[in-house]
């Protein structure tokens, strides 16, 4: 019975000790992590970001309270993670073909005088000329992509579910890009996120310049659309 009172107690004890090595390591793991994203940020240039996106994955909740204690606000975080995804994903985006991509663009992009209307997949652009959606839509569409003009979430899950694309871009504020990557992230979907101007609910301004940049990659400059290289710049 001693015997057996004293192996308990050793294997207490090494649980005890390799729980405490666990929490060591994870909080140190950590903090380096946090140091070089502090860092990249500052520098405006990913450093590492394979072994982030790791640490992201499996330390998220331990390193956004570190962020938070190193005063770093919502909107720089949402933004960092949203420039990481996009560093990572560029890659792989850029091997899809085109006509496996689709572009989901909100509604708050449109005119305040807007007479589309909303159907199962979204608004139906008439191309009014009333904002800049009906001619990027266009534009995108004769490129191969699937474009959709949406309110909301559930419309992306929805078309997703039915269209199957690889790869989605997906415009939005910051909350809502740094949700919907999560979202695709689940769904195994290659994710490229884009954020808009300026924020709000009416006649939002989106960052025209970089989605056709994004939206260009992989895709051989010859078959792209002439004027497209005057709006990238």
């Amino acid at each position: 019975m001693a015997l057996d009172f004293l192996t308990w107690n050793h294997l207490i004890f090494l649980i005890g000790e390799l729980t405490i090595i666990i929490i060591l390591g994870a909080l140190i793991s950590a903090f380096v992590l946090v140091i070089i994203s502090l860092y990249s940020i500052k520098q405006k240039r990913l450093y590492f970001p394979k072994l982030i996106k790791s640490g992201l994955v499996f330390l998220e909740g331990l390193m956004k309270g570190m962020f938070r204690f190193f005063g770093l606000e919502d909107r720089e975080l949402y933004t960092f993670l949203i420039k990481l995804m996009n560093s990572m994903n560029a890659t792989e985006f850029s091997k899809i073909p085109v006509a496996e991509r689709a572009i989901f663009i909100p509604q708050c992009l449109r005119s305040s005088k807007c007479p589309a209307h909303l159907t199962p997949e979204g608004l139906k652009c008439n191309n009014c000329g009333q904002c800049d959606v009906g001619a990027a839509r266009l534009l995108l569409e004769r490129m191969g992509y699937k474009v959709f003009i949406v309110p909301g979430s559930s419309f992306i899950k929805r078309m997703v579910k039915k269209y199957r694309p690889k790869a989605i871009i997906g415009v939005g504020c910051l909350s809502e890009v740094k949700e919907g990557i999560d979202m695709a992230d689940k769904m195994g979907l290659v994710v490229m996120g884009i954020v808009t101007l300026k924020e709000g609910c009416v006649e939002t301004i989106a960052n025209w310049p970089e989605i056709y940049e994004t939206a260009i990659l992989g895709i051989d400059p010859a078959s792209l659309p002439e004027n497209l290289h005057t709006l990238t710049d």
